[in-house]
């Protein structure tokens, strides 16, 4: 399991705003105006968290003229549930099995 990379998306996600944003990508792609009408802060605010989700790889952007499109990276979709999964199971391979079978 990569933790430093889990890390990063779970810093990204430990925010409210970025939470909603990841809840109302979940209907589809975007542009940014339309994800700041769900919210009262400013467009340089949206950026940032629009930045700090792309570099988490939780979200994909396309330019669209003066706007940014916006989309759920699918490999984010596909492995959170995972990850979740991987985390929390207690079967064979869970770390603490690993960790009493070499001791």
């Amino acid at each position: 399991m990569d933790y430093q990379k889990n890390a990063k998306m779970i810093k990204a996600m430990a925010d409210a705003n970025r939470l909603k944003i990841i809840d109302i990508l979940s209907c589809g792609t975007m542009c940014a105006c339309e994800i700041l009408e769900n919210f009262d802060f400013t467009q340089p605010t949206l950026s940032h968290h629009m930045k700090v989700l792309q570099d988490a790889n939780i979200v994909t952007a396309e330019k669209n003229g003066k706007w940014q499109n916006y989309t759920l990276d699918p490999q984010f979709v596909k492995q959170l549930p995972l990850f979740t999964y991987n985390l929390l199971k207690s079967d064979e391979t869970c770390i603490c099995h690993q960790k009493k079978a070499t001791s």
